[in-house]
């Protein structure tokens, strides 16, 4: 009797992991045309403006399932180049299924009124920019566009993922992550990095010399 007790709870016990992972909600995406109330936010926001190296119409809303810092299924979205949305809808299901937590990732967060987002950590994509120089060199703009103004980069988790030069960044908030061989919450990790390169995407994080951008994945590495 005993030894059939016993079998009995080792069995429930690898039952279990099997029923959490068969009750996770499954990951869902979508791809949309970016529609006048949208495109209106991105105007008033600022991301967007007559000059800017894309136009609307060449933008995408994507939206993606994921998971928060508490472990709780959220949707996500970005607005993204049109021809890479469909491409990052795969990653963004590779990192949901991997477990990855990203902290803030809703369009109010980067788009609705300031008031209203959060302080910092958020996951961005679209923003009609100059690239950012380097923690290094100082300054605001190097006089060419970002990848993020053609919706062709990604900002993943800015507070774990810092932009660091000569061990400096501009945010003091991130100072705790600079050490990358201590593996937090929400740092990219090997499998974030895979992700990104199986649609060709590289990462600001292998970048040679001083200056590294941890948060920053894009089309061509820049």
């Amino acid at each position: 009797m005993l030894r059939r007790l016993v079998l009995l709870t080792v069995a429930l016990a690898l039952a279990l992991p099997a029923v959490a992972t068969a009750a996770a909600p499954p990951y869902r995406s979508s791809v949309q045309p970016l529609n006048p109330t949208v495109q209106q936010q991105l105007i008033k926001a600022g991301a967007w403006h007559r000059g800017c190296p894309v136009a609307l119409s060449g933008l995408r809303l994507l939206t993606v399932t994921h998971r928060d810092f508490a472990g709780r299924v959220r949707r996500g979205q970005l607005v993204v180049n049109a021809d890479v949305a469909a491409p990052l809808a795969g990653v963004f299901r590779d990192l949901y299924r991997a477990g990855f937590r990203i902290r803030h990732m809703r369009f109010a967060d980067s788009y609705g009124p300031v008031a209203g987002r959060p302080e910092d950590d958020v996951t961005g994509s679209f923003w009609c920019r100059q690239a950012v120089p380097s923690p290094c060199t100082g300054g605001t703009g190097t006089g060419s566009w970002s990848n993020h103004a053609y919706g062709l980069a990604i900002d993943l988790n800015p507070r774990e993922n810092p932009y660091v030069g000569c061990g400096q960044s501009r945010h003091p908030r991130t100072r705790p992550y600079f050490d990358r061989a201590k593996h937090r919450r929400g740092m990219v990790n090997p499998r974030v990095i895979a992700a990104f390169a199986a649609i060709g995407w590289e990462w600001g994080g292998s970048w040679t010399g001083d200056t590294k951008d941890y948060m920053h994945f894009s089309h061509n590495g820049h």
